[in-house]
């Protein structure tokens, strides 16, 4: 990249730019530049490596023949640097820096030159660290940090290319803005937090000297605080810098503050309650939509082959239930009490909508949660779009029931999410009056116009059978007109009408149709949410396939439309035996028992294919441990969840060595146990990953799983249940 790389200040940031160039091959010379007052820390640096040679008060020859000059000093200091460079400056030079606004530094370089030559390109890498000086420089300090380059309308294009090469090049995500746009968006997100922090502590500083606060400050305060122990004499010459776009900041935060000392000051909790939940859901969808693009970590799977699953376990809680308990707890008058909660990604979205419709709900501790319900026609409009991650659930369910409510909202969620079908939804909710508008191609966001008291029931006969259709046409006809009936092909999941009976609510069901109308209420009610029994194939595939295995799970849900995945074992000659049957909150719950067996393969029937849909991909598994064919139909709805689950798994399955031949709505798989080692992505689905993770219990080579990250959302406890019970799996995070 850079014959020789000229490095102005080589402290933190300075040494971490040179550690990381020479560590990627993009600098084969690094010269560092200072004063007389920086000659220690250069010596330093030298001696460390981080740096060739340097240089001090002789700049001329510091920057000869550099084909990059770096200046990495204060801000307040760069107009020094340009009239200390100007006499020595050259046009084959590439001058940059790390500076944290970029409306002074360009417009130090226009004092010093008349204009911005157009080799200067502004940057600012968005990292750093408490420490100071060349000993804590980090090699991997801006990996996956964002680098923000502002350069002027003049500017080379061939020099901001290579300076953002440069960057990209040791892992900075890298970014172009307008310098004004710039110093906006850092006097938000950093300026003005670190002077409410030197702020805080000056003034609790000040009482400490009587009242000894910090003896007994909390971790949170340390954390809020940390960035109180930056340079004080850099954060001077920052807010000099940026003072015009910081002030207008502080006078907004002080109106803020004014506002909640009134709400406190006349017992206005419940409005101090909304603030606090708006700035909850804002912060959400801050870490959702920009920090995980930004810093998220890649997670890869790797598995050793063999092994077996023993001993007892308790999977975490139902994820359709856990839905559907914020839900109905939400619209129920009363206080709601849910124990077994999966906190988990999908759900936690749920909770999150919730409260940013003005729900109070006391956070979950080891899964349990209180539900503070406002009323079926409590629900409050929400502030800004409702974030829903990668729960299609979340995003299909609320969309009826938004659609009866007198405010209008906005349905959104992430790569994922936004490319699956919604219009097996909206289409159906049309036919009711509702209004929610889509992508042209029937996606997310969906932008819903509130219809309260103008939706009509209707007769709706489903051209599939799906839970999160029939749920969402149940909780729109909770707002309309006249009674909404929905009858279903095949039975699916019936969670929301036994819940809605637990939370009081009239349901009536005839056969394969259900019926409610807006005639009713729901009750406060108190949930223990049982096992997944869709987290729990997992391990009933994995005890069924590994020799020598025998395992325990506990409180499991056996709600009969989700007992596909025992039934579909069974036939296969699965040894699975329900325990301790009972039930628990209108929801059948057992023990299941499961030792290992000699798997056939079987013609799956299709009534079974709904009530298993979500466990397909470990089932293909389980058949291709099977001796013999399983041949898969019916089952084309598993082309639209989080990834194409045919396709995905025909792809790696054959990686694998298996035999295995997607069809328009199933598989044929030719079974026999041959698994065999490889390299298989999961396309980001959870349900993949999890899936080939187990298939490396009868695989005769190690298996790697790329694209992890998603487990999360829904078993965020997997991989280290899987490694407690037996099997040898490695989680590696980049």
């Amino acid at each position: 990249m850079f014959n020789k790389l000229c490095i102005i200040g080589v402290g933190l940031i300075g040494g971490s730019v040179a550690k990381a160039a020479r560590a990627n091959g993009l600098a084969h010379h690094i010269v560092g530049y200072g004063r007389e007052q920086d000659v220690v820390n250069l010596q330093t640096a030298k001696q460390l490596g981080v740096i060739d040679e340097f240089y001090i008060d002789d700049i001329k020859h510091a920057v000869q023949n550099a084909d990059c000059v770096l200046i990495a000093t204060p801000v307040a200091s760069i107009e020094a640097i340009f009239q200390q460079l100007k006499p020595v400056w050259s046009a084959d030079t590439i001058y940059t820096d790390v500076g944290s606004t970029k409306v002074s530094v360009l417009a130090a370089a226009e004092r010093v030159f008349g204009d911005i030559p157009d080799n200067v390109v502004a940057a600012h890498p968005i990292a750093g660290a408490e420490q100071s000086g060349v000993e804590a420089a980090l090699v991997d300090l801006f990996i996956h940090k964002r680098l923000i380059i502002t350069p002027a309308s003049h500017t080379n294009a061939e020099a901001v290319q290579k300076i953002k090469q440069f960057w990209q090049g040791f892992g900075a995500l890298v970014s172009v803005m307008d310098a004004q746009h710039h110093d906006s968006i850092l006097a938000a997100t950093s300026h003005l937090p670190h002077i409410l922090a030197f702020a805080l502590v000056d003034m609790l500083g000040h009482k400490d000297e009587k009242t000894e606060i910090f003896k007994y400050a909390a971790g949170g305060f340390r954390d809020f605080t940390r960035i109180a122990s930056s340079d004080p004499t850099m954060w001077k010459d920052i807010c000099a810098a940026n003072k015009q776009e910081i002030l207008p900041l502080i006078e907004q935060l002080r109106a803020e503050l004014a506002k909640i000392h009134g709400l406190l000051a006349n017992d206005d909790y419940q409005q101090l309650f909304s603030t606090f939940a708006y700035a909850n859901s804002a912060r959400q969808r801050f870490l959702n939509q920009f920090e995980v693009p930004i810093m998220s970590k890649s997670i890869t799977f790797h598995i050793q082959n063999g092994g077996k699953l023993q001993g007892e376990a308790r999977v975490p809680g139902d994820k359709s239930m856990s839905h559907r308990s914020i839900m109905l707890g939400s619209l129920a008058e009363g206080v709601t009490h849910v124990k077994g909660f999966l906190e988990a990604e999908d759900a936690l979205a749920t909770l999150q909508a919730f409260r940013d419709m003005s729900v109070e709900i006391e956070d979950p501790v080891n899964g349990e949660l209180t539900i503070h319900g406002v009323g079926k026609h409590g629900l409050k409009a929400p502030k800004n779009d409702l974030y829903l991650g990668n729960s299609g659930t979340s995003m299909r369910l609320l969309s009826g029931l938004l659609a009866g409510q007198p405010f209008n909202s906005v349905l959104t969620g992430d790569k994922s999410l936004s490319g699956r079908p919604m219009k097996r939804v909206t289409e159906p909710l049309a036919l009711m009056g509702a209004d929610i508008k889509t992508t042209e191609k029937g996606t997310a966001p969906l932008y819903i116009t509130g219809k309260a008291g103008q939706l009509n029931g209707i007769d709706y006969v489903m051209p599939m059978a799906s839970a999160q259709v029939k749920s969402c046409l149940i909780l729109a006809g909770m707002y309309a007109q006249g009674a909404t009936s929905v009858t279903e092909p095949a039975p699916t999941r019936d969670h929301t009408e036994r819940m809605l009976a637990g939370f009081s609510y009239p349901v009536k069901q005839e056969g394969s149709k259900v019926t409610v109308t807006a005639d009713g209420k729901l009750t406060a009610a108190d949930i223990d949410v049982p096992s997944d029994i869709s987290s729990a194939a997992f391990f009933l595939v994995g005890a069924s396939i590994a020799e020598g295995s025998d395992l325990l799970l506990k409180h499991v849900g056996i709600n009969p439309t989700r007992t596909g995945v025992i039934d579909i074992l069974r036939l296969m000659g699965a040894n699975i035996e329900v325990l301790n049957e009972r039930e628990v909150g209108g929801e059948p719950v057992a023990d299941l028992r499961v030792r290992s067996s000699q798997l056939k393969g079987i013609d799956i029937p299709e009534h079974l294919v709904p009530l298993a849909i979500d466990e397909f991909p470990v089932l293909f598994v389980a058949a291709a441990c099977a001796e013999g064919q399983t041949r898969l139909s019916g089952a084309e709805e598993l082309r639209v969840k989080e990834s194409d689950r045919i396709q995905v798994m025909a792809d790696g399955l054959q990686i694998l060595g298996v035999d295995a031949v997607p069809t328009e709505d199933g598989m044929i798989i030719q079974g026999g146990g041959n698994i065999g080692g490889g390299t298989v992505t999961s396309h980001g689905d959870h349900r993949i990953a999890m899936a080939f993770s187990i298939a490396g219990l009868r695989a005769s080579a190690p298996i790697t799983v790329l694209d992890c990250a998603n487990v999360n959302t829904s078993f965020p406890e997997f991989k280290d249940l899987v490694k407690r019970l037996g099997l040898d799996l490695v989680c590696e995070e980049s």
